[in-house]
């Protein structure tokens, strides 16, 4: 490639925060829920590079071919890549895009195509952006594209106010929050220099099972604990496990948990009968993950930000412990208290527009 910048760069990162910063002079933007992607593009040369700085080409030619239609001949763009289906953002169907057999891959193209959401400016023809301040770099970045065929520009807003109904609505088209970045501050690869604001929930849940620390004997330490929520037909479903738990505290719930391991007469250990267990077989597993069943008696409160999948839902990201609940019951826990956000049409976010769906 002749471009001024060549893969891979790495993108510039962002630090959480508890809340909308409205003290500081931020560019504010939606923070959605896909595979970060640069793309460098030199004539009918593209590269889809990952966060990691690995290739995505071969997972998405649809992407790729629609760049070529769209894009400037000579540009390199940061965004995201993400898949809408039934009026909001599906990190599952983008997920079932990372496949080794490439007739699945053009399958799945046809089916559940993706797009790019640009949100930042690199470079275009011999101009290196890096230094240039975000508002102008947002300013580049809207002359040189016109969003259409696959490729959309994401909304952005310097009203903090705005940026606060943004984070309320836009969640029910399955986005993630709210990104801001320093309106001054150029474009700094692999620098926490932008803030994220991402939705964070609690919920009361069953610990059912458990997973022994890998670096120590089984039975020493807990690894991770295993999460049940109770559906509508009052079965236990797999919702999602705990774990980042300090040394002693693993020693611990090892020592807690000992007498509660049981070896059947467990709700995760007869037929599925439609419900999810742990450690299933998956496209990311070929076989079934270890895992050690306890009687489902204790609950325990977490943080967690969003679900993910059909029902019954899980957990998108580990849940963060938080305490434990004595006064609650295990068939207390059901999904019925996950907080389920307003649907909100998600081609109505891609087009910057606000719109109830």
């Amino acid at each position: 490639m002749a471009l001024p910048l060549s893969p891979p760069v790495q993108p510039m990162l962002a630090t959480a925060v508890d809340a909308i910063p409205t003290d500081s002079d931020l560019v504010f933007e939606p923070k959605w829920d896909g595979y970060r992607c640069l793309v460098f593009r030199d004539g009918d040369d593209i590269t889809l590079q990952s966060r990691s700085g690995k290739p995505l080409d071969r997972y998405f030619p649809e992407v790729v071919a629609a760049l070529k239609r769209t894009l400037p001949d000579r540009i390199v763009v940061d965004g995201e890549l993400v898949v809408a289906k039934d009026d909001k953002l599906d990190f599952d169907a983008l997920s079932e895009r990372i496949h080794p057999a490439a007739s699945r891959i053009r399958l799945l193209a046809e089916s559940t195509p993706a797009s790019f959401v640009a949100f930042d400016l690199l470079a275009v023809d011999d101009d290196v952006l890096l230094d240039v301040p975000c508002v102008d770099r947002r300013a580049r970045l809207e002359k040189a594209i016109t969003p259409g065929d696959s490729l959309y520009l994401t909304p952005a807003t310097t009203d903090a106010d705005l940026a606060a109904q943004w984070f309320g609505l836009f969640e029910g088209a399955g986005l993630d929050g709210v990104i801001g970045k320093p309106a001054g501050s150029g474009y700094q690869p692999g620098k926490r220099v932008m803030v994220k604001v991402k939705h964070a929930r609690t919920a009361e849940c069953v610990v059912a099972g458990l997973r022994w620390h890998k670096n120590t004997e089984p039975g020493t330490a807990v690894g991770s604990l295993l999460l049940g929520l109770h559906d509508d037909r009052g079965v236990l479903n797999h919702v999602g496990v705990v774990g980042s738990f300090k040394a002693a505290e693993r020693r611990a719930l090892a020592a807690e948990f000992t007498s509660s391991i049981v070896a059947a007469d467990h709700p995760w250990l007869v037929e599925p009968d439609g419900r999810r267990l742990p450690g299933e077989i998956n496209r990311w597993r070929s076989a079934q993950a270890d895992w050690v069943p306890v009687r489902p008696e204790r609950v325990l409160e977490i943080a967690y930000s969003q679900t993910e999948g059909q029902e019954p839902v899980r957990l998108r990201h580990n849940g963060q412990f938080r305490r434990w609940r004595p006064d609650r019951t295990p068939e207390s826990c059901r999904y019925d208290q996950l907080d389920r956000p307003a649907r909100y049409d998600v081609d109505s976010v891609l087009r910057g527009e606000v719109r109830p769906a």
